[in-house]
């Protein structure tokens, strides 16, 4: 534990230094920031859980199908386990193993599973999806079904996200699959609006970070001098949050510090819109070559199955 949190203060200072300072977005997730993300999901404004969740339902019995029984099931970056809990219910995995970085938050999630599932093999560990995932040794090593919805690989750049994608394939067994959600491109207006809701609940998201990182790095972040932005950049095909610092600023640390000019921003998070096709490419990449897809009506959503 030490060691870890070690590494996250180096990591941390190490992209406040730089320019543009950055901050990555696993450290959203702490308690507060997990159950913001979550009240995120329910806006009007934010469709993707919605849009998601709708395809999940309407294809459930061919996405069963597709996906076959008795698998062991491990969701990546499981948050409250709702989407899982649904897909549980089509499929009736043997063993189910949620992933994520939000300790606390993941083993509430778990325990409402283990409620809903109380004959299904049950496990939970805290891993961050940047670094290799290490696997409890008794989860078993055949018919595994990878879940990733949310279009979380969006948060990642291409290079990265083939390098995520690619790890995903080594917990896989030639019989293994990975179900998927991405985010597809649209409206600059519908993303815009999605990123930057009118009642403020994805800037107090975004501003939440600062206290996470007072907490990890010892530092003086103070959130009422810091503004939420957020905005589509067309030309990298991706939403962009940034923290837009109000005034002229010195900030501290333990054993530094770093000047921020009014209107200077930290990038805290990228979520990236692919075209289908791109997608699909991209898991090609990553060694997962036989694909199927479902979208909603509108194609702003797609779930897709793929496999070695």
């Amino acid at each position: 534990m030490i060691e870890s949190l070690t590494i996250q203060r180096r990591e941390l200072v190490q992209g406040l230094v730089q320019t543009p300072a950055r901050i990555s977005p696993k450290y959203f997730y702490d308690a507060k920031g997990s159950a913001l993300f979550e009240a995120i999901t329910g806006l009007q404004a934010y469709y993707p859980t919605r849009t998601e969740q709708s395809i999940l339902a309407a294809n459930a019995p061919e996405i069963a199908r597709a996906v076959g029984v008795n698998r062991t099931v491990i969701e990546l970056g499981a948050g409250n386990c709702q989407k899982a809990k649904v897909l549980c219910e089509s499929i009736h995995p043997a063993c189910f193993l949620a992933v994520d970085i939000s300790e606390e938050f993941l083993h509430e999630a778990v325990a409402t599973m283990r409620l809903s599932f109380p004959n299904m093999e049950i496990q939970a560990i805290a891993a961050d999806l940047t670094a290799d995932i290490v696997l409890p040794v008794n989860l078993p090593t055949g018919r595994r079904l990878v879940f990733y919805p949310g279009s979380s690989i969006g948060n990642f750049d291409p290079p990265h996200a083939l390098a995520l994608l690619s790890r995903m394939r080594d917990l896989l067994q030639d019989d293994g699959a990975l179900l998927i959600g991405v985010d597809l491109v649209k409206g600059e207006a519908v993303l815009n609006a999605a990123y930057d809701d009118d009642e403020g609940v994805t800037a107090a998201f975004n501003l939440n970070v600062l206290d996470h990182v007072n907490r990890l790095i010892e530092s003086d972040f103070d959130i009422r001098q810091w503004q939420h932005r957020a905005f589509f950049n067309a030309e990298q095909s991706r939403v962009e949050m940034h923290l837009e610092a109000t005034a002229d600023l010195l900030v501290r640390w333990h054993g530094g510090s770093r000047a921020f000019s009014q209107g200077e921003r930290i990038h805290t998070e990228n979520s990236y819109k692919y075209r289908l096709e791109d997608f699909v490419e991209l898991l090609g990449r990553a060694g997962l070559t036989h694909t199927q897809v479902w979208t909603d009506e509108q194609a702003w959503f797609a779930v897709v199955l793929a496999r070695p």
